[in-house]
């Protein structure tokens, strides 16, 4: 009997997460805006994901102008983050490691593409480079203000 009710407990606590994780891009962005602040790093890097991965298979699908609108969104809510992140000084570190990861699959994808369809992505990449030259810049802020103290 104990053994049921940890098998169900274990399944419903599994299939809670699977929910929440399977939920949309659009979804997401309407959480966001009833979100707490100190939870507003984390959403705004899971749409960025979301919409990269968007924009990785619309780029194979050739569906360009799809894809270049995903990739405008990864940079906005990467750029989202990090105000979130700098304004309640949490996940500064998780979002500047997600935002580096983001900014690697983007040169992988571009490498992929035709010549006139890479600026685009080749201009998202350094503006997530900006974004975390940003969160670095505000990490180490801190340790210099302790250091002198």
């Amino acid at each position: 009997m104990r053994r049921l009710a940890f098998t169900v407990l274990l399944l419903s606590v599994a299939s809670a997460y699977g929910a929440a994780k399977d939920e949309t891009a659009a979804e997401l962005k309407a959480r966001l805006e009833s979100a707490r602040p100190e939870e507003r790093p984390e959403l705004c890097i899971q749409i960025a994901r979301r919409q990269l991965r968007n924009a990785d298979k619309l780029y194979s699908e050739g569906k360009v102008d799809q894809a270049r609108d995903a990739v405008d969104d990864i940079v906005t809510y990467s750029e989202k983050a990090r105000d979130a992140a700098t304004q309640t000084k949490k996940h500064l570190k998780n979002v500047e490691i997600d935002v580096r990861k983001m900014a690697e699959k983007l040169r992988d994808i571009k490498r992929t593409l035709v010549l006139e369809d890479q600026a685009p992505v080749e201009q998202a990449v350094r503006r997530l480079e900006d974004v975390r030259t940003t969160l670095l810049k505000e990490m180490f802020a801190k340790e210099n203000k302790k250091a002198k103290k």
